[in-house]
């Protein structure tokens, strides 16, 4: 049952949706409130509802009530209540088991593959070549006897 009311949920909000894209917004005659005849408000007088606002306004009513209703359905119906705070996705991860200490007398976790070998050699960074444009550094001044 809770999937049939998902289903018109979604279909209702689509709907929703494309109405509210396709009726004219009230700002698209702003420019009639200086001057273009309407003194009573900015954005002109307020006609009567047409079949498009019409149909929002019931497509409104049935998404809220729908929304309403399926919250008091799954609060009533829905997944046990944990003791724990509400983790949702992370609900079902269990909680590891303590990290030993590492020691140096510890053996790898794996035999088969061997160690990295203690190199201690760092390596030497090529020396700078001088690009295009580059000024040479001045030379130091020199004594005068």
């Amino acid at each position: 049952m809770f999937v049939i009311f998902s289903v018109f949920y979604i279909l209702i909000a689509a709907a929703m949706t494309v109405l509210i894209l396709l009726q004219n917004g009230e700002g698209a005659s702003a420019g009639s409130g200086f001057g273009g005849g309407a003194s009573a408000t900015v954005f002109g007088a307020r006609g009567s509802a047409n079949f498009l606002t019409r149909a929002t306004a019931v497509l409104a009513s049935l998404f809220f009530a729908l929304s309403l209703g399926m919250g008091v359905y799954l609060h009533s119906h829905g997944a046990t209540q944990s003791s724990g705070a509400d983790l949702g996705v992370m609900a079902g991860m269990s909680t590891p088991a303590p990290a030993k200490q590492a020691t140096a007398a510890t053996t790898p976790a794996n035999p088969e593959v061997p160690a990295a070998a203690n190199n201690t050699a760092v390596p030497v960074a090529p020396a700078a070549n001088k690009q295009q444009g580059e000024v040479p550094a001045a030379p130091a001044p020199q004594k005068k006897q």
